[in-house]
């Protein structure tokens, strides 16, 4: 059997194709055509010169979801909502742009006032009918909406978790009257409490599936005309696979899709190597992802946001910065900054000699020497190291620096932001990164790993195999998973462990429905639960891992004081409750292995294939360049010196050591 993953990230797209039977790997990297991302993929599997018939699998990360929402560039929306509430989205949560500025623009919505209309109906918060739906006002709005030639509607009723039956009828009504137009119920996409969030997210899957759907579309076709026959799966944002139809329906599911799938591949292969406590530094072209491991386990959340919208979906807890090779550094008002302005694949980096002309931390690294000139990048860019020069000198000279004291300059700006997002997912939430090793993968993550680690005080470092490629190896690592969710507030002294079973068991029959329709036998099945919990009066909640065959409310009351007190150290007198019942559904794949390392063909003299001058702290030094293909295993060396393989490169710099393990991890420890 044949594998294939695809991760189109802003400036490349990773292939990673794996022969079960041969128990061989290939990865390539080829530049991301952002206006059709499936040149990109068509182009990357050219390259690799495989026939597309033999594919058993094809999981593909995809941007097109998250660009469209970022962009502002979806399909014509319109918002069908219950009559007086159809300000929810132009208002949001009422929440300052600038905290400390009271004149400061709101947010301008996703939709138009003028584009939400009102329907009249009423649910209570119980589900009961207060107002009946008026199909009136329904097929009144359908006939608005068609002579707008609206491409996308979402439907948004109040407390339409606790019941959608007037969600639904009125999709029937839309649906007959707008063939090929997008309609999306707000229970469908998120059955939670919290409307503006419910809104939003549900006008979110709605504005960019017309276009997600198009690519989708296009994509299969162009395989399928390539040869293909295995089904498309598409990464989703909680860590799991989903059939790409499935991801048609519901988009909103894909938004941090590449992100996710190194994640899982830092999951396994941290865990195969003795590392469970991670913090992963996924460092591409554009931005820099990072999370925390803890166990081998990643945490989930709830509080997602894609650009300036909320996405309430369950995802894996990720936090984004606006730093990448590709970021540009540039002088305003006199500061210096890097980033979030990318250079992006075109014109990319003034090194690509494609038209670029800004310095980016890419032009600083080839400056620097840590990037070579003499293999192209991603087999197909010749990399210009004058173009470079005189890009981060021109800002120099601005600055009043010579060429390489500023492109030591940007990187020291660059590692003191992704330090800062590290901060993010561990000092500020009371954990203390120096007791977790640092993962860095992307194209340019392990580039300034170390220098990370030293700002942040880590001592080790541990970077994977094919960190170049290594979401797409995630790709292929990924399970098939979806969550079900369920909102029904509750104290838990007015329920019985009976109706926590009964819930629980409706979500597990909705999970095993869509693991069926998917192909997965039931031996392949796995479910988890989990209660959304809290305080009465409290206005979030925790999430509590429950069995799906609790016995007594009294393990949940305790699971949620465990949990409580884990993360505020003591507990209130006040009466707890429950307010959403959640089930993940795992169809469970087949894994990926890595292939062991060999011992033919390496040796400490053969990893040397040169020597190459690379500036550390203002002073050019006289550093071997190691091919991590032929290092050996267990063999340790001291920095500085600088490790190459197909896609990304290791600086390990003065005062560190590195040595290759028999996973085929590079560790890198502080001397």
């Amino acid at each position: 059997m044949t594998w294939l993953g695809v991760d189109v990230g802003g400036t490349f797209t990773d292939l990673v194709l794996f022969d079960e039977e041969a128990q061989d790997i290939r990865i390539l990297k080829t530049p991301s055509t952002p206006k059709d991302q499936s040149e990109g993929i068509l182009t990357g599997i050219r390259r690799l010169g495989f026939a597309p018939e033999a594919l058993t699998r094809f999981v593909h990360g995809t941007t097109v979801a998250t660009n469209t929402a970022l962009e502002r560039d979806g399909a014509k929306l319109a918002i069908v909502t219950t009559a007086g509430h159809k300000d929810v989205l132009v208002v949001g949560k009422g929440n300052r742009t600038v905290m400390y500025n009271i004149k400061a623009p709101p947010v301008r919505p996703l939709v138009r006032r003028s584009d939400c209309y009102e329907v009249r109906e009423r649910r209570r918060a119980d589900g009961s009918v207060q107002t009946p739906l008026n199909e009136d006002d329904v097929h009144a709005v359908a006939e608005r909406l068609a002579a707008d030639g609206v491409e996308a509607v979402a439907i948004c009723f109040l407390n339409a978790y606790a019941d959608d039956s007037h969600e639904r009828r009125c999709a029937e009504i839309l649906f007959e009257r707008l063939p090929g137009v997008v309609v999306a119920t707000s229970a469908e996409v998120l059955p939670e409490y919290r409307e503006f969030e419910r809104f939003s997210t549900t006008a979110l899957n709605a504005y960019v599936a017309p276009r997600l759907r198009r690519y989708v579309g296009r994509l299969r076709g162009q395989l399928r005309n390539a040869g293909l026959r295995a089904d498309v799966s598409i990464m989703t944002s909680n860590g799991g696979s989903l059939p790409a139809s499935r991801v048609e329906a519901l988009p909103i599911l894909s938004m941090l899709s590449g992100p996710a799938g190194g994640v899982i591949a830092a999951s396994a292969i941290g865990t195969a190597a003795g590392y469970p406590n991670l913090i992963t530094c996924d460092m591409g072209g554009t931005s820099t992802d990072v999370c925390l491991l803890r166990g081998g386990e990643y945490g989930m959340t709830t509080e997602g946001r894609v650009g300036v919208f909320p996405v309430k979906i369950r995802q894996i807890d990720i936090h984004t910065v606006g730093v990448g090779g590709g970021s540009i550094a540039s002088r305003a008002g006199g500061v210096l900054s890097v980033g979030p302005r990318s250079a992006g694949s075109m014109p990319g980096p003034a090194a690509f000699g494609r038209g670029g002309t800004e310095p980016t931390i890419t032009d600083a690294n080839v400056v620097l020497g840590r990037i070579g000139t003499d293999v192209p990048l991603g087999g197909e860019i010749q990399l210009d190291l004058e173009a470079a020069r005189s890009a981060v000198g021109r800002l120099g000279e601005d600055v009043g620096l010579e060429t390489e004291a500023m492109a030591d300059g940007i990187l020291r700006i660059a590692t003191v932001q992704l330090a800062m997002a590290i901060k993010e997912v561990s000092i500020l939430r009371g954990i203390d990164p120096r007791d977790f090793t640092l993962l860095p993968y992307g194209g340019a993550g392990a580039l300034h790993a170390a220098a990370i680690a030293e700002e942040l005080g880590m001592r080790q470092v541990l970077v994977p195999p094919l960190p170049g490629n290594f979401s797409a190896l995630g790709l292929l690592i990924a399970d098939l998973r979806r969550d079900l969710v369920q909102t029904r507030i509750a104290r838990t002294a007015e329920v019985t462990a009976d109706d926590v079973r009964a819930r629980l068991a409706d979500l597990v029959a909705a999970g095993t429905e869509e693991l069926d329709q998917a192909g997965f036998p039931a031996e392949r099945h796995r479910f988890v639960a989990s209660l959304d919990m809290r305080y009465s009066g409290q206005s979030f909640e925790l999430s509590v891992p429950v069995a799906l065959d609790v016995a007594e409310i009294g393990e949940i009351e305790k699971a949620f004081a465990e949990v409580y007190r884990a993360r505020y150290g003591g507990l209130t007198a006040a009466a707890v409750e429950i307010v959403s019942y959640r089930v993940a559904a795992w169809g469970l794949s087949e894994k990926l292995t890595l292939p062991q390392v060999r011992a033919e063909g390496r040796s400490a003299e053969a990893a040397e294939t040169g020597r190459r001058p690379i500036a550390f702290g203002g002073a050019a030094r006289d550093v071997p360049v190691l091919a991590r293909d032929r290092m050996p295993v267990g063999h340790t060396f001291s920095g500085p010196a600088l490790v190459e393989e197909d896609g990304a490169s290791t600086v390990v710099p003065p005062g560190w050591s590195a040595a290759l393990d028999p996973v085929g991890c590079l560790v890198l420890s502080r001397i």
